[in-house]
């Protein structure tokens, strides 16, 4: 699966970055938010994604699978490896610490009997990730406990719309590959790398309630709600948000403005967290004199 940054109150807003977001909802037919960007001949399409859910989530119909059945391409944010130990023997070899200097003790005392409580309770040996940098115990924790709340990556938005894709005969392509987004995570300063971690470890006992409260905007298609929710923990962390959100939505919206160049229609699906609020791919097309609509302000 991928693996998302976490900002404040980790993987709340943070997985609707990179990586996993859970759906967290009964039954329902969800209507999430899509967006357009044309011009004479090009047509790209914008759809905020989800990587993990639960099997009870009806999304992929009405004007998203107009849009999607439409479209000649679909470009995901990274192609996923067909090898699933490939991404973890990337981010294993990329977290080694190279310091010397055991995890566990980059740690307040309070914050590291936490850190090891909060990954005992999730079956994860902290003492085997004492070799690692925070940002891999970080990561972990935002995605351990998603499989006991029933939540599976086999039916996250971008493994749908893949399969289809390929089932269909489009191009798929991709805007990053998995060692850039792993190279996201390695990169961050020490301090901040610690800061993720703590921030994840504080989070999880309100894991579940901010994840419905996020979903549910997403399952209603209110992204300025979403964004509201989200920006609470990004202005706590801007650095974080400027390497691992709003940095990479200026390179996609610059990615978009070349590509109207050519001709044809692509479908364009990223984490839900990069089309909401300010600094969002929206906001960054703008600057290049672009304006992505609502899908229900655009004629087919």
């Amino acid at each position: 699966m991928k693996w998302l940054p976490t900002l404040l109150r980790a993987f709340t807003a943070a997985l609707l970055i990179i990586g996993g977001v859970p759906a967290y909802a009964q039954t329902t037919a969800a209507t999430p938010a899509l967006w357009a960007v044309k011009d004479a001949d090009t047509t790209i399409y914008l759809f905020g994604t989800v990587h993990v859910m639960k099997p009870d989530i009806d999304w992929f119909h009405g004007d998203i699978k107009r849009a999607f059945d439409r479209s000649d391409e679909l470009v995901l944010e990274i192609i996923e490896p067909d090898d699933p130990n490939a991404i973890g023997a990337t981010m294993t070899s990329t977290a080694l610490a190279k310091d010397g200097i055991k995890l566990s003790d980059r740690l307040a005392p309070d914050a590291r009997a936490k850190y090891q409580a909060a990954m005992d309770a999730n079956s994860l040996p902290w003492r085997t990730f004492d070799m690692f940098n925070p940002w891999m115990s970080g990561m972990a924790l935002s995605v351990a406990p998603l499989a006991k709340l029933g939540y599976k990556n086999d039916l996250g938005a971008e493994k749908i719309l893949r399969s289809a894709a390929e089932a269909a005969g489009k191009k798929v392509d991709a805007l990053e590959t998995v060692e850039q987004q792993v190279g996201f995570f390695a990169s961050l300063p020490m301090a901040q790398q610690v800061q993720f971690l703590n921030a994840t470890v504080d989070g999880l006992p309100d894991m579940e309630n901010e994840f419905g409260d996020l979903l549910r905007y997403w399952q209603a298609g209110q992204p300025d709600k979403l964004a509201k929710s989200m920006n609470e923990s990004l202005e706590a962390t801007p650095e974080l948000a400027q390497v691992l959100l709003t940095g990479r939505n200026a390179n996609w919206a610059k990615w978009i403005k070349a590509r109207l160049d050519q001709p044809g229609t692509v479908f364009v699906a990223v984490g839900a967290g990069h089309l909401a609020g300010k600094g969002s791919v929206q906001d960054q097309l703008k600057t290049l004199g672009l304006c992505a609509r609502r899908l229900k302000d655009v004629k087919p």
